[in-house]
């Protein structure tokens, strides 16, 4: 894959340049970066801070798939940055579901997917991703959540660097998706929060609690319930309640 670099200083949202270029028919492999978010977002138009430190940036894909495989997108980026944060700090991050990467149970990054469809089909995908590089949280509201690559190391990280890794490993495992490799079980084998007891918020429903004991090829979060009935969640929000139960956990 080639990548087209914009870098800007400081902006409301990558999402939203990105987005704007891909209606104007930019090519697959467009990257915005930027030093700094004024409007972030994350999931379900949540706040994403976005101070000077970390990377932020959004990706143009333009696979032509059904809108049913969007999910791989997330989990394609995911398994890069994570990657990344590995081959640059030696800090091995692992993903929870639906979205974001932890370090010790702290948010180290998030990924946000934003799709447009023609049809049934995919027409572009921007992917975010806000990695927590140099930031640090230890004065911030955040300091219980949130971590850093610098907080866990203890030295600064070059972002650059951080990218390009990144780039690479994105390439890198994009071209095998597109040879027909899921990422779903890379993805998968280190995914909080399964074997652990969840509640699960869903809009419109009661909660749900019981133990999260797998995850869809297409993303989705299964738990059982405490009757033993198994819900299929593609969106909510999840808490763990729990340690890790011993159990051999489904696909």
């Amino acid at each position: 894959m080639q990548f087209t670099r914009i870098r800007l200083y400081r902006v409301p949202s990558t999402q939203d340049w990105a987005r704007d270029w891909a209606r104007m028919a930019a090519r697959e492999g467009l990257v915005v970066v930027a030093r700094e978010q004024t409007a972030g977002r994350g999931r379900l138009a949540r706040r994403w801070v976005s101070p000077p430190g970390g990377l932020y940036l959004s990706l143009l894909l333009r696979p032509d798939w059904p809108l049913r495989r969007a999910q791989q997108l997330t989990m394609l980026v995911s398994l890069a940055a994570i990657e990344a944060c590995r081959e640059v700090a030696r800090v091995e991050a692992r993903p929870k579901w639906p979205n974001d990467l932890l370090w010790q149970d702290k948010k180290l990054a998030g990924v946000l997917t934003e799709l447009e469809s023609n049809g049934d089909r995919l027409a572009f995908a921007i992917i975010g991703l806000g990695l927590n590089v140099n930031n640090d949280f230890t004065a911030s509201p955040l300091a219980a959540t949130a971590t850093s690559l610098r907080m866990v190391t203890g030295q600064s990280w070059d972002l650059d660097e951080v990218l390009e890794t990144f780039l690479a490993a994105l390439a890198r495992r994009y071209q095998r998706l597109r040879e027909g490799e899921s990422p779903h079980r890379a993805w998968a084998e280190h995914l909080e929060p399964l074997g652990r007891r969840v509640q699960v918020l869903r809009q419109g429903a009661p909660p749900l609690r019981g133990w999260a004991v797998g995850v869809t090829p297409q993303g989705a979060l299964r738990v059982k319930d405490d009757a033993g009935v198994e819900h299929v969640i593609w969106a909510g929000d999840v808490s763990i309640e729990k340690p890790r139960r011993d159990f051999r956990r489904g696909s």
